[in-house]
């Protein structure tokens, strides 16, 4: 199993835009667990409860910025300021419910906030690597149901989907015109990230954690919908491995992560989480795919990034973090002991 390098990471001074958000203090903490030096980018975490509160994952940033990535003239200052080696671009509304009552703002922040963050990059001295987050949704879903490899076209109908396929073209153009003032570039793919930690709005297991909390059924919009379940330690020892090769080696533009088994239907993912009272939603639902599949073996053969979770164990150490996080542990060591649990050589389901 190829795991993230701390001979590679420690010391590194890293940028990550998005750090509030549930990948971005996840990820703020595994850097940190290897040894880098993490500067932070990002919006205030939404109010209420948050991962990047209970993870006290501020106490592990080198510098901890609030700016929104749609201020260019901001973001080219703060990245200056940091000096980053290596840029891990995370910012986004990534929610597809409320790309449809904001359309303008989701594209506002996806593609002109990605177009931002590639022209900070130019001419910016020191940077070895710049990895864009977009997401599993970027793929033209025609409905046939077979697992989106790298090559496949782009897409997307509702604003999310949309904003995301036009950053991947972004990043594609910046590329091939500004190559000789860009780091290496690439783009990471992956979706239906769970964990413990995620609070979002419109999505399973937040909507679940809620609906336990408060003694209420969850209301589910399609019960029979398949997507990749994976859990987010998995996704981010992908991104780390991508970076890695980006700063020393030749790498792919773009590249798939998703889960080790399957997808699976939402009502499998409840059925694995146990007890859960739910329902389906009455009277219409937003509009989306019914399957979503990723093939990752590209990641697999170039990187040797392989998931060490499957969707069960995924879904099992999801609930355990919630329950221990209800109980008031210190979220903080639960989760640095998850990562390193993840980041060493032995089975996670030892």
């Amino acid at each position: 199993m190829t795991q993230p390098s701390p001979t590679f990471w420690r010391g590194r001074r890293v940028l990550v835009t998005g750090h509030t958000g549930f990948k971005g203090a996840w990820l703020c903490r595994m850097l940190a667990a290897l040894g880098a030096e993490v500067t932070g980018i990002a919006l205030d975490p939404a109010p209420g409860p948050s991962g990047f509160g209970a993870m006290r994952a501020g106490d592990v940033l080198a510098a901890d910025h609030r700016a929104d990535i749609r201020d260019g003239a901001l973001l080219k200052k703060l990245l200056r300021a940091a000096r980053p080696e290596i840029v891990l671009h995370l910012a986004a509304q990534a929610f597809v419910g409320r790309s449809y009552s904001e359309p303008a703002e989701t594209f506002a922040t996806n593609l002109t906030g990605t177009i931002h963050v590639l022209e900070g990059l130019r001419r910016l001295e020191g940077v070895v690597a710049a990895l864009v987050v977009t997401s599993d949704k970027v793929y033209r879903n025609d409905g046939g149901g077979r697992a989106f490899v790298e090559a496949d076209p782009l897409g997307g109908e509702d604003p999310y989907s949309a904003s995301k396929a036009a950053a991947e073209i972004a990043v594609a153009s910046w590329r091939a015109s500004f190559a000789a003032e860009l780091p290496p570039l690439a783009t990471a793919r992956a979706g239906n990230v769970i964990g413990g930690g995620d609070f979002s709005e419109m999505r399973i297991i937040p909507d679940l954690v809620r609906a336990q909390l408060a003694g209420t059924p969850l209301t589910v919009r399609r019960p029979d919908a398949t997507r990749p379940f994976q859990h987010v330690l998995d996704v981010l020892r992908g991104y780390l491995l991508l970076s890695e090769r980006l700063a020393t080696g030749k790498a792919p533009p773009a590249l798939n992560f998703g889960p080790r088994d399957s997808e699976i239907r939402v009502r499998d993912l409840l059925f694995h989480w146990g007890n859960v009272a739910w329902e389906p939603v009455q009277g219409p639902v937003m509009d989306e795919a019914r399957r979503l599949a990723l093939d990752s073996t590209l990641a697999g053969r170039v990187l040797g990034w392989h998931p060490i979770f499957d969707t069960p164990q995924a879904i099992s150490a999801t609930a355990s973090w919630y329950a221990a996080w209800h109980a008031g542990a210190d979220m903080a060591a639960a989760t640095d002991a998850e990562i390193a649990a993840a980041l060493s050589d032995r089975d996670i389901a030892a």
